[in-house]
């Protein structure tokens, strides 16, 4: 039997990248997938990977930002499957390197409002969902940027920091209940939008791959079996941590 026959995970942010690599895995391992993201093309395109896999996914339409589409994807994946085990808080924004003076407070509301606030609400939602099935777990995106300094994007790592603040102290409320919540800090991912960045930019690769002492950037599949592990029996006696991957970046 797979891992996680007969459960069902919602993925935000599953359009591309960590987010639909991470979709595909759990469906590889039997999880019924919601697929929620803004882009219904690209969200699609994931459902369509998941059938060719073998699994079952649904495409739900959500701006994590906004309270009314967070709880109606909750609302609609327990309606659809009937019930919510796991949850991968995917979503986040970026900000263009500047100085810290120069940072527009346009961009700390929309980093904020994705990266914080879209974890906040998705667990607002997801905590009751999950409990009323008897329990389950929650994974929530952070970043090496959460537990270090980014120099020309503090909001970004602000962001990152708050979410291990969340993810911490939502472990502890709910420890008792069945529901562990804990935290993965990716370093450098290479995705199809960085590949693409990179390729025009051979010196600036160079330099990110030399801040990781195993020598190259990791992979979505790397972090997706990250969170799978996480969600699974393996991981029943952790909560409240947030998991490095991040080739040995933060050990230097």
């Amino acid at each position: 039997m797979k891992k996680f026959s007969g459960k069902v995970a919602i993925v935000t942010a599953s359009s591309s990248g960590i987010g639909r690599a991470t979709a595909i895995a759990f469906a590889r391992e039997g999880a019924s997938v919601v697929v929620a993201c803004r882009r219904q093309r690209e969200g699609e395109d994931t459902v369509r990977m998941i059938e060719e896999v073998g699994g079952v996914g649904r495409f739900i339409e959500t701006d994590v930002s906004r309270a009314d589409q967070v709880e109606r994807m909750v609302s609609q994946t327990v309606t659809t499957f009937g019930q919510l085990d796991f949850a991968f808080n995917n979503a986040g924004a970026a900000e263009s390197p500047m100085a810290f003076i120069d940072q527009p407070e346009e961009t700390f509301d929309r980093v904020m409002d994705v990266a914080v606030k879209g974890v906040w609400l998705g667990m607002k939602a997801q905590i009751p969902a999950i409990l009323a099935c008897g329990g389950g777990a929650i994974v929530n995106m952070s970043s090496i940027a959460g537990v270090v300094g980014s120099p020309g994007a503090p909001i970004y790592a602000a962001s990152k920091h708050a979410i291990i603040g969340l993810t911490k102290s939502t472990s502890l409320e709910f420890a008792r209940s069945g529901i562990r919540i804990n935290a993965i800090c990716p370093g450098v991912i290479e995705t199809e939008s960085l590949g693409s960045y990179l390729r025009q930019n051979e010196e600036v690769k160079k330099s990110m791959v030399a801040g990781h002492p195993i020598g190259r950037f990791g992979t979505p599949d790397e972090v997706a079996g990250a969170v799978l592990w996480l969600c699974s029996q393996e991981a029943a006696f952790i909560t409240g941590h947030s998991l490095l991957i991040d080739g040995g970046y933060t050990a230097q």
